[in-house]
């Protein structure tokens, strides 16, 4: 069976965690120190902060601008359940809006959606394919917008308009516009998830690229605080002479990396654009190549002039096909000893939300982009003869169930 996306490991990963284990420091300590300085250069956000998830992230970051009861936050009804679970988790409402054929996150969508009370909207890079930041970042400075801002926090009247948050999950390492994914919004949320590219495990990082006159430096201290309970000084910091007193400030979070899952993102990191995402290149290519000589196949797009994605997932979508024929496609594939999968089943699909009175009837961009797609493996150890094999499973697939 060939598998969907299992994590890299190899013997460099193996060398910095054994290191990492016998340093006396295992917790938040000077490797996701020297982590989260590794990134902000790496990304050229202004600060960075790393957590214990990318949803970890986002929550904290909706809590630092104070969002809550009465508040709107505005999701792409296309995404994975997180972005829009950190919302609920603030007692604020989700407002779903439809997504375009590139899978991300519709302008049109988004501007037809603010309202007096919309705080923040949360832009996802499905599958690695950055957003349109500069559209987004210039409708949320539209005067009549900003007129319909209602700031209640301190946090919200310092920047004077909606924030926008992009969770960049799946896309460290794509491009916009001479930009890394990083600094080219207001906030961003990356993921280290264990299917991530760069993975640590389980972890995240807050990348902050706020506008004049925030603070980065007294943010990051703030953040740091909210994701350590609310404690004034971290574990390394106590260990200063003298150092052991600290104050709680706040009822905060339990939200910070450790040292062990810096040390994979360390080595991850320093090989990961000549090496990790080469090769995730290489295999969307040769993907592209093989299916796309066939009239069923949509093919992702991942790079354009001045746009590249990080190659995270392989969005196959075959043409005039309904749900239940894709999944029967991919009973076929798995027969064939492939794992595939889907990216994702939109939200308000899901119960809770279904039942919360969202309707996918709504988000017919979105549902048609589900239902057609198939997501396949994509990462490191995937060899050229593995992916040839994939390519053989899905064309066969679709030939037995469709009869092209």
């Amino acid at each position: 069976m060939i598998p969907f996306s299992p994590p890299r490991m190899d013997q460099k990963i193996i060398d910095e965690v054994v290191d990492t284990l016998w340093s006396g420091w295992i917790t938040t300590g000077p490797k996701t120190k020297r982590f989260e300085k590794m990134l902000t250069a790496y990304g050229g956000q202004r600060a960075t902060l790393c957590v214990s998830s990318a949803s970890a992230g986002l929550e904290l970051m909706l809590r630092w601008f104070g969002v809550g009861p009465g508040d709107e936050v505005i999701v792409p009804a296309y995404t994975y359940s997180a972005t829009a679970n950190v919302v609920i988790h603030c007692g604020a409402r989700v407002v779903f809006v439809d997504v375009g054929p590139d899978f991300n996150i519709s302008i049109e969508s988004i501007y037809r959606s603010i309202t007096e009370r919309t705080k923040v909207i949360m832009p996802v890079d499905i599958a690695g394919w950055p957003c349109d930041y500069d559209e987004i970042n210039a409708l949320v400075l539209r005067p009549d917008i900003i007129r319909l801002f209602s700031p209640a926090t301190k946090e919200q009247k310092t920047l004077g308009r909606i924030l926008v948050l992009a969770d960049a999950a799946h896309s460290i390492g794509g491009t916009y516009k001479g930009k890394k994914v990083g600094n080219l919004t207001d906030i961003t949320v990356y993921s280290f998830h264990a299917v991530k590219n760069l993975t640590t495990a389980e972890g995240g990082a807050v990348c902050l690229n706020l506008p004049l006159p925030f603070d980065h430096e007294q943010i990051y201290r703030e953040l740091n605080a909210k994701s350590l309970h609310g404690q004034t000084k971290d574990a390394l910091a106590k260990t200063q002479i003298g150092g052991w007193r600290y104050d709680i400030i706040e009822p905060g979070y339990k939200f910070n990396m450790t040292d062990i899952q810096a040390s994979i993102g360390l080595v991850e990191l320093s090989r990961y654009d000549g090496d990790m995402l080469a090769r995730r290149k290489t295999i969307f290519n040769r993907y592209s190549k093989g299916l796309g000589k066939f009239s069923w196949a949509q093919i992702p797009v991942y790079l354009q002039p001045g746009k590249s994605s990080s190659f995270h997932v392989y969005l196959l979508r075959i043409k005039d096909i309904t749900e239940f024929v894709r999944d029967q496609i991919i009973q076929e594939i798995f027969r064939r000893e492939v794992a595939v999968n889907v990216h994702f089943v939109p939200l308000p699909m899901m119960t809770f939300y279904r039942e919360s009175g969202y309707d996918i009837h709504d988000y017919p961009v979105a549902y048609d982009n589900y239902s057609r797609e198939i997501s396949l493996p994509v990462y490191y150890d995937l060899t050229d003869a593995m992916v040839d094999t994939v390519i053989k499973a899905v064309v066969d697939s679709v030939k037995t169930v469709t009869g092209i």
